[in-house]
This record gives structure tokens, C-alpha cells and sequence, in this order.
């Protein structure tokens, strides 16, 4: 199970079962780089009674990724006031460890910060890091003449063939990783080996975090991994005459992601199925998509009652299917609501792109190129000023549905 052995009093939450639950995006909704955002401050005293214990249940959900959840929550709960519990945080390659079928196999691991440490983390057994693959094979990594590594006075040992690629997160040297990467790539997991350009078969990618941009202090946004994966998809397209394929995009707004989600937010309402799911983010493209496509799944499965097949990327092109445990899958709130905050990535001053009337195209499209451009999937249901904002709205919304009831 993905959270075995959860503490219930590790986590300040409510003492009776509610009917709603609150995703919180991180970077642009409650903090720019390090600082909080003055609204958040104020937003989460509204959601404490008396004892500090949350009125609902609270889990975040951020496309981060370089550290481990447990560092992540220490950091919200210093900027926050409030004791935040790593089983309230979800980074985009938590959904990792429940793909098993991979945990046996050696992956190459890309990012920045400590991968080798989450990937084993998250159950995968036999990681090699850019950098060790690189201390192996010291005549691939050759644009920096400054860095050009030295010959090894004697053989290392053997690294193991690479049967998988896990894109963690953007990495500090592209140039390095987009070498290393193509190399492991095109010669099927044996970087030391002349290339097969038009090799049958291509080894499995997982790829977290696919924002194009996200906010940090400066006054625009900043590249985030997507523009990373779009370098990559960009030479191995180049090179290869075709698609880099994905065996899984995890992170928002995959819907693996969102039904992680919910079954920690069902765990802090003493497993009780939610009516209502509010998530909370600044970006079109991950939050509200993310939001959107996990609401037309709920609506899909609570009209079908029932289904056979598990798609964790429908809404993409690529139409992913990734084996996980039945029991792991389940989703059972009826709704999930977007709310869009003006505090990040999204402009105020910029139209909407559900606006018809701008007649926006797949040039100004900045989700990845696996996802479909549908409007109605970029389309919050509330666009407000800020988290504080949000939280008043929902605060009402669920003042009503109670007095309602």
C-alpha cells in the first residue's frame, strides 16, 4: 500500500470525517523561490480551529522534485506555522514507488539533488546516476574542454546494461545529460557501444515534472523540466527521424498523480470517500489540466460504476498504461474543482486560452506535446486573486453544502 503504517496523529488534521478535501499547488500559490506568500500565511489560519488541527483534509501537491518529501514538509511547516507531515506531500516521482515493475530493473536517473537517494527511496534497487555513468565511459562528455574528464588509471568496474531512464527533474548540465541520455538511448542501455539509430526497440522512459515554466522570485516565470524534455524530444527526433516515446509522464497533471492524491487526503478522513476535491494552483497547463482531466475521470468512472482498464495518461496522446496494483487505483469523490490563483505562472492580464475568441493554437500551447489541447481541460472552474481568495470560496461553498444537508 502506498502509505503502510500512516500515522493518523502524525498529522494535524480533522477529528471527524468531512466531505471535502484541498490539493495545494506549492511554487506560485504559497511560496515564490523561498519566501511565502503573504496570502498563504493568512489563508492557512483560516483553515485551523482552535487546537490547530486542519478543518479538512490537506495534502500538496507540487511538480518538485529534488529533494525528498520529508525535507519538503519540514520547509512548508517552518514557512506555514503549522506541522505539515510527509504523507501530506506529494513531489512528482512519488507515484514512483508503486510502479513495482520497474524496481527490479537498472534505471539511469537524471535530475539534481540527491536521485540516487530518492530513487532508492522509492524502491528501485539498481540506479546509476548521470554522473557515475559518466565517470564509466569518460570519452562521452566532451563540450566543456575544461571538464573533459581524465582516462582512469584503471578499468572501473562494469557498469550494468541501462534497462530504463528516470527523468527526475531538470538537471544543472544539459549539455552533459542530453549527451549521455541520447548515448544510452540509441544504443539500447550500452552507452559504450557504436549507435543503432534505427533499433527496433527504445528503452522505457519515466518522466516527472513536466512544467514548461514556474515561479520563482524573478518577475517571469523560469524553464522547468519541460523544457528540458522538449531539448530531449527535440535531438532524439533530429537524430532518429522519430518520437521519443514515454512509458509514463508522472506528476500534474497525470491522473496517477491525482488518485495518489486523493488516497492520502481519504487516510487524514479516517478512509472515508470524499464528495468534493478543491485543488489550488497557479498554472494552466498542470494545475488546471491536472484538475479538469482527474474531474471527467471521476465523472467516467461514476458513470460507468465500473472499468476494466486503468489509463493513468488518458487525455494524452500517447494513451500510457502502466500496471499498478487494482486496490491502488481506487478514486471516490465525486468531483474535483480548479481554482486558478493570479500569484504565479498565470498572467491576469493574459486571456485565458478557453477563450474561443482569442483564437488560441498549438504555437501558443505551453502544456507538453503528449497532451491533447482541449480547451475545456485548461478552463478553471474559479479564477481568484490569490490562495486566500480560494480558501474564502471554498470556506463558503462548503458553508453551504452543510447548511444544505
Amino acid at each position: 500500500m502506498w502509505c503502510r503504517g500512516f500515522m493518523q496523529q502524525t498529522v494535524r488534521s480533522i477529528s471527524t470525517s468531512r466531505q471535502a478535501g484541498i490539493l495545494f499547488d506549492v511554487d506560485g500559490v504559497l511560496l515564490r523561490g523561498g519566501s511565502l506568500i503573504p496570502a498563504a500565511g493568512r489563508a492557512f489560519r483560516k483553515l485551523l480551529d482552535r487546537n490547530n488541527n486542519f478543518l479538512f483534509p490537506v495534502v500538496f501537491v507540487t511538480n518538485a522534485g529534488s529533494c525528498q518529501r520529508h525535507h519538503k514538509a519540514q520547509q512548508l511547516s517552518h514557512l506555514l506555522e503549522v506541522q505539515i507531515a510527509p504523507e501530506q506531500v506529494v513531489l512528482s516521482h512519488s507515484p514512483l514507488q508503486m510502479l513495482k515493475s520497474f524496481h527490479d530493473k537498472c534505471v539511469l536517473v537524471s535530475g539534481q539533488g540527491p536521485v540516487t537517494d530518492i530513487a532508492n527511496t522509492l524502491g528501485f534497487q539498481k540506479v546509476v546516476s548521470v554522473e557515475q555513468l559518466r565517470e564509466h565511459h569518460p570519452l562521452l562528455d566532451m563540450v566543456d574542454h575544461n571538464r573533459r574528464p581524465k582516462l582512469p588509471s584503471s578499468p572501473l568496474q562494469t557498469l550494468p546494461k541501462i534497462e530504463a531512464i528516470i527523468l527526475f527533474g531538470e538537471p544543472i548540465r544539459w549539455e552533459t545529460n542530453l549527451q549521455l541520455l541520447i548515448d544510452v538511448l540509441l544504443t539500447n542501455g550500452s552507452p559504450g557501444c557504436v549507435y543503432d539509430p534505427q533499433g527496433p526497440t527504445q528503452l522505457p522512459v519515466l518522466a516527472c515534472n513536466i512544467d514548461l515554466m514556474w515561479m520563482a522570485e524573478a518577475p517571469s516565470p523560469r524553464f522547468g523540466h519541460g523544457m528540458f524534455l522538449l531539448c530531449l524530444e527535440s535531438v532524439y527526433r533530429k537524430m532518429t527521424g522519430r518520437e521519443l516515446q514515454y512509458q509514463g509522464l508522472l506528476g500534474k497533471p497525470s491522473l496517477l498523480t491525482y488518485q495518489y492524491a486523493e488516497h492520502l487526503l481519504r487516510l487524514q478522513n479516517h478512509n472515508q470517500k470524499l464528495t468534493t476535491i478543491y485543488a489550488i494552483g497557479d498554472n494552466l497547463m498542470t494545475d488546471i489540466y491536472g484538475a479538469n482531466l482527474y474531474n471527467r475521470y471521476l465523472g467516467e468512472q461514476h458513470a460507468a460504476l465500473t472499468t476494466t482498464t486503468k489509463l493513468v495518461a488518458q487525455g494524452t496522446g500517447s494513451q500510457v498504461t502502466i500496471a499498478v496494483p487494482e486496490e491502488e487505483l481506487v478514486s471516490a469523490a465525486a468531483q474535483c474543482r480548479s481554482i486558478l490563483v493570479c500569484t504565479g505562472v498565470y498572467n491576469p492580464r493574459s486571456p485565458l486560452p478557453c477563450d474561443r475568441s482569442n483564437g488560441v493554437t498549438e504555437t501558443v500551447f505551453h502544456a507538453h506535446r503528449d497532451l491533447a489541447l482541449e480547451l475545456e481541460l485548461v478552463e478553471p472552474n474559479h479564477v481568484v486573486e490569490d490562495v486566500e481568495a480560494a480558501v474564502d470560496l471554498l470556506l463558503q461553498q462548503e458553508s453551504s453544502v452543510t447548511s444544505d444537508t
